[in-house]
């Protein structure tokens, strides 16, 4: 789905996942016409193994998150891969329940 690779394991009642954003993603581009929302309402926790996210919240604040880092990304955001290699992110989550169990507010 918008050039992301997605392998997904269930564990539980939870998913461990290894994500692939490819070289030139940005959330705005590449999935806000296909979910319809003005900004990614997934909360992201895990290791990104490989490469460089940068984030953007809706009050213009912004993350870099540069491999190898632990990574915990809030709801409201844009997102794009920064650099000239795909990032690989090992992301953790509980589906619909990921924001609560974790206190993920901004």
């Amino acid at each position: 789905m918008g050039g992301v690779l997605i392998d997904t394991v269930r564990t539980g009642n939870s998913r461990v996942k290894r994500i692939v954003y490819p070289v030139g993603f940005r959330w705005s581009q590449n999935m806000k016409p296909l979910i319809g929302t003005e900004l990614c309402q997934h909360a992201h926790v895990g290791f990104l193994a490989s490469g460089h996210l940068r984030i953007q919240y809706a009050d213009g604040v912004i993350e870099d998150f540069i491999a190898p880092q632990v990574v915990a990304i809030a709801p409201g955001h844009d997102g794009w891969v920064a650099g000239d290699e795909a990032a690989v992110l090992i992301q953790f989550d509980f589906e619909g329940e990921t924001v609560e169990r974790l206190g993920l507010h901004r």
